[in-house]
């Protein structure tokens, strides 16, 4: 069976030594850099999409499985994965996996249709076998969006629900009995969009109804049970992930008033949703999740890696808003409640100058550069020559270059052979005398998120990437970012902080504040008044922020912390 190995970005020797990380860290950002899979349908614009993961570390590999993806990847690190295609899973192509381990054994199902599980002790074949189920869901309910949790005394529970109207269930099941249900069904979450506006639909939480809740996952920690639960809708920025708590895995849970724990509305791809949170192999705590772009379908969707953490009180935190920079996943036990693992490098491309070989309608150049995946610069064909290219204004220190690709016009559609983009990028200090300092000109893998750290820092002021292949579709891109030091000064503190809550909806907030002349964007942090609570963070470009994700009855303070190409 061939594999294909795809890397995010894994630093030499002397980056390690000169940026003070460990030589076996790797850095990473998000959106991870997968083989995201083109979609079927033949009257939508080609898309690719991944999204509902679920990951767990088995027999010395993370295995990282999400919807339609045709199959799943391993890791040894959470850095560098390898894609294993899979056939002998018939709901391999469904909605919404779930994974759990028993002893040696890894078992697998979907949502929708019949119960139907299966199972492996080697996931690094296509060997799975299906298991003979007497797992049945409620009449006209589906099992939508499961999740297993084995407990420490070896029972095993199941959870599920995605509804804007049904809410979320668990039972337990009988694994050595074809995962029967063990009694009745019992309802663990339900809709709150009243008190919690995070659970609110719309892209701002402002629709003022009942977002969809969904994507249960279960952990258990310092003797307490945590619930994780998805809303309000898989297609919006607001997209997140709570959780409640409780003594017993049925329940009855309460809800965390810090939630939601994994959020990100801003920066570059927005969405942190229907996750899975994991421990690594050296007892680290981590998410991933969906994040989206839902601009050509719905599902248009990307996965996200993100470090988590428990505190001393039992509040769930994550490092969210920054993960989209380059942020490092390390090698041995960390504290993430003291350490984010911001890797020290900025965004030095942003709305910068930018010139092209061609415009293709209105994906002006500009979009390359603009921090937002939903939009993106399109050439006019995909011939080889087409280029991008960015002022930095003056002469940066560049460290790391993500390429964003947007498959403009792309006429793959599923099943499809692994596609792979080819492109030099280059760094000239004029804009006339170019040396290539990424070569990518023979690239066979499927890459279309990927991030490179150089070897040694460049110093240089433009950049150009060209494309090097004939492409079934444009060559386009939703962001071509550039991350160094931009050898200046940082923004001075944030002055004039005002909050105002709406008097007729309590759950919404409008924070502003002066403009920072030499900041380029801002930080607005939220947390529960008088309590030590991990913050809700959100990244900004203007001076206001005003969002909907609050709890009703809950008090809130906040900070607001200026960046730009220098630093925070």
């Amino acid at each position: 069976m061939k594999k294909k190995v795809f890397k995010w970005w894994i630093a030499g020797m002397l980056c390690c030594v000169q940026f003070g990380y460990a030589q076996t860290d790797r850095i990473v950002a998000n959106p991870m850099n997968l083989n995201y899979r083109f979609q079927m349908p033949d009257n939508e614009p080609a898309r690719r999409e991944a999204g509902d993961p679920v990951c767990e570390y088995f027999n010395g590999k993370y295995y990282l499985f999400a919807s339609k993806s045709s199959g799943y990847w391993s890791s040894p690190d959470l850095g560098e994965w390898t894609y294993i295609p899979c056939t002998s899973i018939k709901t391999i192509d469904n909605y919404a996996p779930a994974i759990f381990v028993i002893e040696d054994t890894m078992y697998f199902m979907t949502s929708y249709g019949p119960a139907r599980i299966y199972k492996t002790a080697d996931p690094d074949e296509d060997d799975w076998q299906e298991v003979a189920s007497r797992l049945h869901f409620p009449p006209n309910d589906g099992g939508y969006d499961p999740a297993f949790f084995r407990d420490d005394d070896g029972r095993v529970y199941l959870y599920w629900g995605s509804s804007d109207k049904s809410p979320i269930y668990g039972v337990e099941v009988d694994p050595e009995d074809g995962f029967r249900m063990v009694g009745e069904a019992v309802v663990v979450i339900g809709h709150n969009s009243a008190l919690y506006g995070w659970e609110t639909h719309g892209d701002n939480n402002e629709a003022n109804k009942d977002g969809w809740i969904e994507g249960p996952c279960m952990i258990k920690h310092g003797g307490k049970y945590y619930l994780q639960y998805a809303a309000p809708g898989t297609e919006f920025r607001t997209y997140a992930d709570g959780v409640y708590t409780a003594d017993h895995p049925l329940g009855p849970f309460v809800y965390a008033e810090s939630s939601p724990f994994s959020f990100k509305p801003g920066g570059f791809a927005g969405g942190a949703g229907h996750g899975h949170i994991f421990k690594d192999k050296y007892g680290n705590y981590w998410h991933v999740a969906s994040m989206r772009i839902s601009q050509r379908q719905m599902f248009e969707r990307r996965l996200g890696l993100f470090p988590l953490y428990i505190t001393g009180d039992g509040l769930v935190g994550q490092h969210s808003v920054w993960t989209d920079y380059p942020f490092i996943v390390p090698a041995g036990k960390r504290d993430f409640a003291t350490d984010d693992c911001f890797a020290g490098w900025h965004m030095l491309s942003f709305r910068k100058p930018v010139t092209a070989s061609s415009v293709w309608g209105d994906y002006q150049p500009a979009l390359a550069v603009d921090e937002r995946i939903e939009t993106w610069w399109s050439a006019q064909t995909g011939k080889p020559g087409e280029w991008l290219q960015v002022d930095l204004g003056k002469e940066m220190e560049v460290n790391a270059i993500q390429v964003n690709f947007a498959d403009q016009d792309f006429t793959m559609r599923a099943p499809h052979p692994l596609f792979n983009y080819q492109y030099v990028a280059e760094a000239s200090p004029d804009g006339k005398k170019w040396t290539v300092i990424i070569d990518r000109s023979h690239n066979a893998e499927d890459a279309v998120h990927e991030l490179t750290v150089l070897p040694q820092p460049v110093t240089t002021r433009y950049l150009r990437i060209t494309n090097g292949r004939e492409l079934p579709g444009k060559f386009s891109l939703y962001d071509f970012r550039v991350f160094g030091n931009g050898k200046g000064k940082a923004p001075s503190k944030v002055t004039g902080i005002n909050v105002r809550r709406n008097v007729d909806d309590r759950r919404r907030f409008l924070v502003s504040w002066d403009r920072q002349p030499d900041a380029c964007g801002y930080i607005v942090h939220a947390r529960l008044k008088g309590k030590s609570s991990p913050p809700q963070s959100v990244m900004v470009y203007e001076n206001r922020f005003e969002g909907g994700f609050f709890n009703r009855d809950s008090e809130y303070e906040f900070t607001v912390e200026a960046f730009n190409e220098n630093g925070r």
